[in-house]
């Protein structure tokens, strides 16, 4: 919250013209959060939260703006050759050589699906679900998220698409060194 804030004045509480004191930080970006995670409408929180739709949708499209703007550069970004040696030499001396991450594939259940997709995500069974591929080094730095296209509802069809093996397939990829079982590889 103060990193948001002091990225963006919108949050911070401030006086109206009439000195009545306005909405918290705390009001604004647990709104944002809540239509982020559980996918609500403005309809849903604005009496939960006692503000009007058009301020919960500011505060959505700036909390996600200064969230973009904060973590990127760090934590929003894929691993350089640097940040990779770095975590070969971390996992290394914690007994994993030569990982760099662990990639997995979750499903989430989809409740609030438009109904225009309704075919398009869903399982055999029925059920609604978009599958989100992460990989995170062991300090919780997601390298890498991409969400399941439609019609692609396993992990071997979201793996098959997804951008995370582009660069390593292409020959782009930066070059790293470790060991496994006292063979150096490349």
């Amino acid at each position: 919250m103060i990193a948001i804030c002091n990225h963006d004045s919108y949050f911070v509480q401030k006086k109206d013209a009439f000195g009545v004191t306005c909405l918290l930080p705390e009001q604004k970006i647990i709104v944002a959060s809540l239509m982020l995670a559980y996918g609500v409408s403005t309809d849903q929180v604005d009496e939960i939260a006692l503000m009007g739709k058009s301020t919960i949708l500011e505060s959505l499209m700036r909390f996600c703006s200064a969230i973009k703007s904060i973590y990127t550069v760090k934590y929003l970004r894929k691993p350089t050759e640097m940040d990779l040696q770095s975590i070969l030499k971390k996992v290394e001396m914690r007994g994993f050589p030569g990982l760099i991450g662990s990639i997995n594939c979750m499903h989430w259940t989809w409740k609030n699906y438009l109904s225009a997709w309704q075919g398009a995500y869903g399982d055999i069974k029925g059920a609604k679900s978009i599958i989100l591929e992460a990989v995170a080094s062991f300090d919780t730095w997601i390298w890498h998220a991409f969400f399941g296209v439609p019609r692609a509802q396993n992990d071997v069809n979201v793996l098959a698409q997804s951008p995370v093996f582009n660069d390593v397939l292409q020959g782009k990829a930066p070059r790293v060194s470790y060991w496994v079982n006292g063979h150096k590889y490349h």
